[in-house]
């Protein structure tokens, strides 16, 4: 299992929400770049990145900055927010980006997410955001009548090789990831797995580990020092297969 470092972007900073909420938000680097540059020395092997402008409205507003850091580091980067449409996802995956995460148009519009597969399938994630079982939308605000399991088969059918999955309630609290959860999408389908939301420690990195799954993204217990992400990254990876 690889360690992925998050950096979430609001009005060009560096924040971490409270469970989605847009209204509770903190500050936590004084520059995007250096964190990034910071993970990188940590030795973590990918840099996961989110537009949280882009996801909310749709509208690409931190791209600029986002391809900045992608080629300011050496390692790749997954970027998400506000993609929704394939000239966009080109765009970043021409300019130094490695995998392009899809949310809200990979719910609304099926037709686009079947030609990004189709032309960039290794450069596409989806990314599987719920809230009592339920598949959110539009920067989290607002829920589908999708359950996330089925979601996922869908995915699987279509041919995406990566999902990410954040159950919101988790997401910057600190209180363990939904260990649950993870092993029933394990149980349903055989695509790469990534977790995400609710990382407290080392602890929680190992108990995901156990799933055997491809990744586990971690933010918030990074920046208020509850998980040393270089200890992480040599503790944990090499033991996914």
């Amino acid at each position: 299992m690889i360690i992925i470092p998050a950096i979430d972007i609001l009005d060009g900073t560096a924040v971490r929400l409270y469970k989605g909420d847009y209204n509770k938000k903190e500050k936590v680097a004084e520059s995007i770049v250096d964190a990034a540059i910071s993970f990188e020395r940590a030795k973590a092997k990918y840099i996961h990145i989110v537009d949280l402008d882009g996801a909310k409205s749709g509208v690409a507003k931190n791209h600029k900055k986002i391809i900045e850091i992608a080629n300011k580091v050496n390692i790749p980067v997954e970027v998400g927010g506000g993609i929704r449409d394939i000239k966009r996802v080109s765009k970043l995956l021409e300019n130094g980006v490695s995998r392009v995460i899809l949310g809200t148009s990979a719910v609304k519009d099926k037709e686009f997410l079947k030609e990004a597969i189709r032309e960039f399938k290794k450069g596409i994630s989806v990314g599987v955001d719920f809230n009592n079982n339920f598949v959110c939308t539009d920067g989290w605000l607002n829920k589908s009548n999708l359950h996330y399991i089925d979601f996922c088969k869908y995915l699987e059918d279509l041919g995406v090789e990566n999902i990410i999955v954040t159950d919101i309630s988790k997401d910057g609290t600190l209180k363990g990831p939904n260990l649950n959860m993870l092993t029933e999408i394990k149980n349903n389908v055989s695509i790469s797995i990534t977790a995400s939301g609710g990382v407290k420690n080392i602890n929680d990195l190992k108990n995901i580990n156990k799933l055997n799954i491809y990744g586990a993204i971690v933010g918030k217990s990074i920046y208020e020092g509850t998980l040393d992400l270089k200890e992480a990254i040599e503790t944990i990876e090499g033991t996914y297969e």
